[in-house]
């Protein structure tokens, strides 16, 4: 980890941590003299490393006496870290990254030292670095499991998510994520965050406030793996009502917020908040949510289309997106197609738009190009990942078609959307699984473009089963170019 921390991007505020964490009765106690007298550099040597346990002893006791000092002259006056002291944390930083050096700093008590000064710092990178270390700290099953059990880091932990600095909220985000992705001590921090009801609303904060990029994507991915890993936090949260009074918003509306900042800075955030929301539509509170006539069911929608279309789709060479943008498609979909079964309820309904539907259209027919030439062994066996998104989009477009208008089919033909290709790309995605969503489509198509409902299935005579259907008078040419109507 570097411990400069370079590229957080905004602009440094002072700490709140201070007024935030618990009351500790006493300073923090310096680490036991475990070090030895640093004589012998063998016995000096932390494990396999060049690491002095000597300096790193006095490392730390001069941190405590540095925040003792502070605390006992102004206490309510911000500190400075002198640059020497800065940058010795910062090598006890990087240290920490070794397994060796974080079970000695386990053994000199550092979590307790840590924890005590991040309660009574008032210098904002100092509460950066500290916690950095745990974070470093806690990247190892032992050493994190011991860490975990400290009540009082805990407690701080969740309530420096309420500190104005970004870098410090981005490393106490980090250090959450590194505890929850522990499975020993998992569920003991979900319970923490179950119990502790400002973590809702301080990530919240973030999300809907902040302009810093790696801020946001961390936290997007803390609030994607809280959803991931406890579906009753994600149902608590979802159902919370906001604080009209204090501007507060639903958390979908945060994500939503933060999504919108991170789309043209980081492909990878975006894609975590769209799994997010993706989440929320998986249990009934979320879709109730998504579904009310002023929720913020209509505007993610809107924005989730916008980005398919204008974001994700747009270039010419559909096979190199969908490789690369696949995973994020697929969230983008499922997500499209929660919202499109809630905008009955909605108070302005809107048509889907014809580019979504167009580019659902170019995905099921780049899939179905695809399926041929595998047949025809031109190709290796398709992605998991592409044909679970080939899935997704005959989905929505099910849905979508079930009540498909004359007026969208025309406009998907005039825009160049609906063609014979896609046409066919359709069949084959809608039967036999949404044959009544196809059938109607066929309706509708006789309607606003007879000459391509004939045209398509005389042109593809292998499916031209599919295109049969009781509501149509469609002619065709079969092999001898013998005319035959269905329909009297």
């Amino acid at each position: 980890m570097d411990c400069k921390a370079d590229g957080v991007g905004d602009e440094r505020s002072p700490s709140s941590s201070g007024g935030q964490s618990p009351d500790l009765d006493r300073n923090p106690s310096p680490p036991p003299d475990t070090a030895g007298g640093g004589e012998d550099g063998d016995s000096d040597a932390i494990g396999d490393t060049v690491y002095s346990k000597h300096w790193l002893f006095s490392t730390l006791t001069r941190l405590i006496n540095m925040v003792t000092e502070h605390a006992e002259g102004d206490s309510e006056g911000q500190m400075e870290l002198p640059d020497g002291d800065e940058e010795d944390l910062c090598k006890v930083w990087d240290m920490a990254m070794d397994k060796d050096v974080a079970g000695l700093l386990q053994a000199f008590k550092a979590t307790d030292i840590l924890v005590g000064v991040i309660s009574r710092s008032r210098c904002p990178r100092l509460t950066e670095i500290c916690v950095g270390i745990l974070g470093n700290i806690a990247c190892f099953p032992d050493t994190c499991a011991t860490l975990s059990q400290n009540e009082n880091l805990g407690e701080v932990l969740l309530l420096l998510l309420g500190d104005a600095d970004p870098p410090t909220l981005l490393e106490t985000s980090r250090l959450l994520l590194t505890c929850l992705s522990q499975k020993d001590v998992c569920s003991l921090w979900l319970q923490r965050i179950r119990q502790q009801t400002s973590v809702r609303s301080n990530l919240c904060f973030i999300m809907s406030s902040s302009t810093n990029t790696d801020l946001l994507e961390k936290v997007g991915e803390l609030v994607e793996t809280l959803f991931d890993l406890d579906e009753d936090i994600m149902k608590s949260w979802i159902t919370a009502q906001p604080k009209q009074a204090e501007g507060d918003l639903d958390v979908a509306s945060c994500l939503l917020e933060a999504a919108k900042q991170l789309r043209s800075e980081s492909p990878n955030g975006l894609e975590v908040y769209l799994h997010a929301l993706q989440l929320l539509t998986t249990i009934d509170e979320g879709i109730q949510t998504f579904a009310a006539p002023d929720g913020p069911g209509q505007a993610v929608g809107e924005f989730v289309g916008e980005v398919v279309c204008k974001d994700l789709c747009q270039a010419e060479d559909l096979s190199v997106v969908l490789q690369e943008q696949r995973s994020t498609l697929l969230q983008a979909f499922s997500v499209l197609q929660a919202l499109h079964r809630c905008q009955d309820q909605w108070r302005s309904k809107a048509d889907t738009s014809v580019p979504l539907i167009g580019t659902v259209l170019r995905v099921l027919q780049h899939d179905s190009d695809a399926t041929r030439e595998s047949q025809s062994g031109e190709e290796e066996k398709k992605d998991e990942q592409l044909e679970a998104l080939a899935e997704a989009a005959a989905e929505l477009l099910a849905d979508i078609c079930v009540q498909i208008q004359k007026e969208t089919v025309a406009d998907l033909v005039r825009e160049g959307y609906l063609t014979e290709r896609t046409c066919v790309a359709a069949a084959r995605s809608l039967t036999p699984n949404f044959q009544t969503s196809f059938e109607h489509l066929q309706c509708v198509l006789s309607e606003a473009d007879p000459r391509l409902a004939d045209e398509t299935p005389r042109l593809f005579p292998s499916l031209r089963s599919c295109f049969k259907s009781s509501c149509l008078d469609f002619h065709w040419r079969d092999n001898e170019g013998v005319t035959q109507s269905k329909g009297d």
